[in-house]
């Protein structure tokens, strides 16, 4: 027997040491066959990026939508999934694409992105182009094609390394996410069935653009509408006992007991981003707009505000609809007003051990493959995704690993780098590779 205590310190830390570099070098042989798979499909990526973009795919415009569903189920099939695009008419939109293969080891995951633009076909931004050689401004190049293109990159990495088969993978790219189908139940039933199914989230938003920050929970989004009633009457009998206030000042302490009481809430915001008030209201159909009559003389009779209300956990939601409701209880004189908040919304991500775990396996993946350390998003950065309904299904989850370095989401201007894509797209690879082979 060898006596181990007699073996010099420097022999064991040698022998350590060429353990440590054999074990890593057989690994790394595979991820560099990973990392040479995304180099190989990186043109055909950016390719694909400029197709899709310059297919609009605003959520109401379904054919768009399937249009672009249907070449991104193309690239998944040469994959070997099992592809379909379902059919959204229950919920009024146009459907998602789900893409399913089973792998012999590892946790399951589920990768998501969308189909759909903010971009409607009245838009004056219909299609790509090249800022300089790297930024391209485009409908949906960030929020989301881009991160589209991703998945199915690491994804095609993945394959050339021989390693693919070894995963179980889910895709749901929904047709709905900039604006959801209704009722939710319905619309996000594909994308809940998946988490419940999976171990890991992973989605290919793109976070709050900032290529080194990595969304670890999202804030949910609901919807309320206040409708406030007064005592009409001649303006001059305004704040006696008989008449009160009327609705409009009514209103107005509501709003303002509301910031007053919710403003410091880290996290929490609440925007009326709606209001009309006077004698008589018409409000339209969609909630969007409306007429309001009235004159300067008389008490105002109606009002009527609508809002979103964002919060970063399922108990600082609820502890601030109980607020909101108890304010709008507490009425003026001669006043009365009520507070609905809607059944449905985007639920929040709420930050867990699990998130924060698969985060720091995403820097080390980062850090070792020279992309430098990445850290999580300010969660007041990040909006509803779906990726928020995989919350309390899936053990870990992270967002944000989209295409990003741009900006502008949302408007004419939206912007991505595409050099990030080459970078998201190896890191997502190595990363399911090694928590496929428990590597971490």
């Amino acid at each position: 027997m060898i006596n181990l205590k007699s073996i010099d310190r420097g022999i064991l830390f040698f022998l350590f040491l060429s353990i440590s570099i054999l074990s890593f070098a057989q690994n790394d042989k595979i991820e560099r066959r990973i990392l040479k798979g995304v180099d190989i499909h990186l043109e055909n990526a950016i390719d694909l990026i400029k197709t899709s973009v310059n297919i609009n795919s605003g959520t109401m415009n379904f054919k768009g939508v399937r249009e672009v569903g249907s070449l991104f189920q193309k690239e998944l099939d040469k994959l070997g999934f099992k592809t379909e695009l379902t059919n959204g008419q229950a919920y009024g939109r146009a459907g998602h694409l789900i893409a399913t293969r089973k792998g012999t080891k590892g946790p399951k995951f589920l990768m998501i992105g969308h189909l759909d633009t903010v971009f409607e076909l009245e838009s004056p931004l219909q299609e790509y182009t090249m800022q300089n050689d790297s930024i391209m401004k485009g409908p949906g190049v960030a929020d989301m094609k881009g991160g589209d293109v991703i998945i199915i990159l690491a994804l095609q990495a993945l394959e050339k390394a021989g390693v693919l088969n070894d995963m179980s993978i889910e895709i749901i790219m929904t047709g709905d996410e900039e604006k959801s189908g209704k009722p939710l139940e319905l619309s996000k039933k594909d994308l809940i069935e998946a988490a419940k199914r999976s171990d890991i989230a992973l989605g290919f938003e793109n976070g709050d653009n900032d290529p080194t920050t990595i969304v670890v929970a999202r804030r949910g989004s609901t919807d309320w509408e206040l409708k406030v009633t007064g005592k009409p009457a001649h303006s001059s009998q305004i704040f006696t006992e008989e008449v009160g206030v009327g609705a409009i000042y009514e209103t107005s302490r509501i709003l303002n007991e509301f910031y007053l009481q919710l403003a410091k809430e880290k996290d929490l915001t609440f925007n009326p981003g709606f209001i009309i008030g006077g004698t008589t209201l018409n409000q339209e159909e969609d909630g969007t707009g409306g007429l309001a009559y009235g004159k300067t003389n008389v008490v105002a009779q109606n009002a009527i505000v609508r809002g979103d209300l964002r919060a970063v956990s399922l108990d600082q939601l609820l502890k601030a609809k109980e607020i909101m409701t108890k304010i709008v209880s507490d009425n003026y004189a001669q006043t009365n007003a009520q507070i609905n908040f809607s059944s449905g919304g985007y639920p929040p991500l709420s930050l867990t051990e699990g998130n924060t775990r698969l985060l720091g396996y995403f820097n080390t993946v980062s850090e070792d493959l020279g992309f430098g350390s990445v850290t999580a998003v300010n969660p007041r950065n990040a909006g509803a995704a779906d990726i928020s309904f995989t919350s309390g299904y899936v053990d870990m989850a992270i967002d944000g690993l989209g295409l990003t370095g741009g900006g502008g989401d949302h408007t004419i201007h939206e912007s991505g780098n595409l050099k990030t894509v080459e970078k998201q797209a190896k890191i997502t690879a190595v990363l399911m590779y090694r928590l496929v082979n428990s590597k971490f």
